[in-house]
């Protein structure tokens, strides 16, 4: 009898820590009863008692690290992996498998051979990385060491930050941004601020960076720290929630995971301040989902779930776009950093190019609606477009 996906996962995982060849594990999609947990990182690290497996409970306000010896950490994991967590992604020297399970699911995929890329550290720096990994506040937010290497649970936030930096960069220089005078950078629903610190990094004195959170802790743990690094003259923070923020006539809006019609709040906030550019990454598109009439050639497979949450994901993030591009922007859509650091990986960002309202974008966008049996979505409500 053949092993199960899982099984055969977890033969890699023993074999990766037994033979030492293990370099990092991501477990997602929590279904514990714990709603403020998010995933769990581990790692080989080495203690003065030992090797160790680390062990870093990544919760929506805080991370809990737990350092566990090899068989312990396997026992551990056996117990979690595929009842706790249905998403895991096994990353050794030799090759990388992911698995996923579910109910009547548990398949196992090899992603790819060879040694996953690694960070370069402070040392490698060069002149054109978009933020110095020796920067002191990536040191503040727990992300790099001294050195300027990312601790070893923030690899792929550092990843992240330095991807997003290079793509902000870029879409700086493309937008039509006011000469002669500071910036006015919002970004919504910001967390723990990663992405808020890099965009101030990036522009400097040229702009004035705010991050809004609903999550009062957060807020004055980011205040503190930008106060402490010297840069509250242009980066702040406030508590808010994205609907009820007036974020005035803002030059650049970013949301990143901003989620259901929270990033229609976002991309509705933007469009009204007329930003230059915005920038958002949705997350959880479910308003979409169960208004979806199949057109007949598709009935047959949009019956199986994930490919009717795939699809409404799809025409979700499709109609934005439209909406953008009708509002006078020029969209774009693509992934923000590779599924194996996140999930949410896909990012929508909008420069300004003229004063929108085009008729055949209009009925373009209505006629894309008509075909998937869509009457209502958040952005078109928004912005008085009507799908019918």
């Amino acid at each position: 009898m053949k092993a199960s996906g899982r099984d055969q996962f977890m033969a890699l995982l023993r074999d990766a820590v037994e033979g030492g060849t293990l370099e990092k594990l991501t477990l997602g999609k929590p279904s514990g009863k714990d709603p403020t947990l998010v995933n769990l990182f581990v790692r080989p690290v080495a203690l003065r008692s030992g090797p160790r497996l680390a062990f870093v409970w990544r919760h929506a306000t805080r991370d809990i690290t737990k350092n566990h010896a090899s068989g312990e950490a396997i026992g551990l994991l056996e117990s979690l992996i595929g009842t706790e967590f249905l998403d895991a992604h096994l990353f050794t020297k030799e090759k990388s498998a992911q698995l996923e399970t579910g109910p009547g699911i548990s398949r196992i995929r090899i992603l790819a051979a060879g040694r996953a890329a690694a960070v370069p550290s402070g040392n490698d720096r060069t002149k054109n990385r978009p933020i110095d990994p020796r920067a002191p506040w990536l040191r503040a937010l727990g992300v790099t060491d001294q050195h300027g290497r990312p601790l070893a649970a923030m690899t792929d936030k550092f990843r992240q930050i330095e991807r997003f930096a290079e793509i902000l960069g870029h879409l700086l220089k493309e937008s039509r941004l006011p000469a002669g005078r500071r910036l006015s950078v919002f970004d919504m629903g910001c967390g723990k601020g990663y992405l808020t610190f890099a965009a101030s990094e990036l522009l400097g004195d040229r702009a004035d960076v705010c991050g809004v959170e609903a999550r009062a802790d957060l807020v004055e743990f980011c205040g503190r720290t930008a106060a402490e690094q010297g840069l509250s003259g242009r980066l702040s923070f406030r508590v808010g929630s994205i609907a009820d923020t007036d974020v005035g006539a803002a030059d650049v809006l970013i949301a990143l995971h901003a989620c259901d019609t929270a990033t229609d709040d976002a991309l509705a906030k933007g469009i009204s301040a007329g930003a230059a550019l915005i920038v958002v990454a949705p997350c959880c598109q479910k308003e979409i989902r169960p208004q979806i009439v199949p057109p007949p050639v598709l009935s047959a497979a949009l019956r199986h779930g994930i490919f009717e949450e795939r699809q409404a994901e799809f025409v979700t993030d499709a109609l934005r776009a439209q909406l953008l591009e009708w509002s006078g922007y020029r969209s774009r859509v693509f992934e923000f950093v590779s599924t194996e650091h996140t999930a949410k990986n896909t990012m929508i960002t909008a420069v300004k190019a003229g004063p929108g309202g085009d008729a055949s974008v209009a009925r373009g966008t209505r006629e894309f609606a008509a075909f998937y049996g869509i009457r209502h979505q958040s952005l078109a409500t928004r912005l008085g477009f009507a799908l019918e």
